[in-house]
């Protein structure tokens, strides 16, 4: 039975990892005391105590959580963004190759990726890697994500703004694009993760609606090697993930004419859709934010590790 400790379990990560602990039978959770769970000694007893830690921490505390780790069988999967360019820590998005599945095997510290950044890599990645899109090549991005992915103020707000919506016109079911400075905390991941030499111009949007996630890469026939078509994009992407648990591409037959973000809700896969005509096309990925996007991974990522 797997020892696992969550460090941060009263953020909205935290809380679904949890939950997703206590229906497993193979899983002691351990539970430090609410007064003292800022408390260095004892944090540091739990952390060293158990085979699986779970940061789901803001950056600082979390960088400050892993060096309290001195138990060299601890395996520490962090749901921040402090790790998840550090070159010493396995990126934990074990489809995107065999070589990080057995990174992730391997370590002993795993990055959880980001939400937006999970989408983009499931629909880059294999094209970068396999030569397809040049390193160089010009990206552009957007996402339509549930405001669940915000953090607990902004879910409490959304929350209590909608108790007094009364007309479908009012701000509040609007869809809101944001981090509009161009420097979301998720563009370091997705350029390095991908191989690419400059980041995505990227687009976040937070839609009036509570989880689940649409993430969106648009392309141009010029921008593919060796690929004539987007029907030819499409049966290269599903031979990539052909043998992928969590992720699967959806065939021509079964393009929706409107997309719903929340289809993958609940779930820990993803979906990935390609749409196009002769003149442009785009990769869509769909999956829960919550989910593939943040707690799914996270477990995943643990029973790689840990078996």
């Amino acid at each position: 039975m797997k020892k696992v400790f969550v460090d941060g379990q009263e953020g909205t990560t935290g809380l679904q990892i949890r939950e997703k602990l206590l229906i497993r039978k193979d899983i002691e959770l351990l539970e430090i005391e609410p007064k003292l769970r800022k408390v260095p000694e004892r944090k540091a007893e739990f952390l060293n105590g158990a085979d699986v830690v779970f940061l789901c921490l803001p950056d600082d505390a979390a960088k400050e959580s892993v060096l309290l780790v001195k138990n060299p069988g601890t395996v520490v999967i962090d749901t921040s963004t402090a790790h998840r360019t550090n070159s010493a820590w396995a990126y934990g998005l074990p489809e995107l190759s065999p070589k990080h599945r057995e990174a992730i095997k391997k370590s002993k510290r795993i990055a959880n990726p980001g939400c937006h950044a999970t989408g983009f890599l499931l629909a880059i990645y294999p094209l970068v890697a396999k030569g397809v899109i040049k390193t160089d090549e010009n990206l552009s991005c957007y996402s339509l994500t549930g405001y669940s992915g915000a953090g607990k103020k902004m879910i409490a707000e959304y929350q209590e703004n909608f108790k007094h919506v009364k007309f479908e016109s009012e701000s509040v079911l609007a869809s809101k694009p944001y981090a509009l400075g161009l420097r979301h905390k998720h563009l370091p991941e997705m350029q390095k993760i991908a191989g690419l030499s400059k980041p995505p111009l990227f687009n976040p949007v937070i839609g009036p609606y509570c989880q689940g996630m649409a993430v969106t890469v648009g392309l141009f026939p010029s921008m593919l090697k060796g690929i004539n078509s987007f029907n030819e994009l499409r049966d290269f992407l599903a031979a990539y993930y052909r043998d992928c648990e969590f992720v699967s591409v959806v065939p021509a037959g079964e393009n929706p004419v409107m997309l719903d973000p929340t289809i993958c809700n609940g779930a820990d896969n993803a979906k990935i859709f390609v749409f196009g005509c002769e003149e442009h096309g785009q990769i869509t990925v769909v999956l829960d934010n919550l989910g593939k996007g943040a707690s799914g991974a996270a477990l995943q990522n643990m029973d790689i590790a840990v078996p």
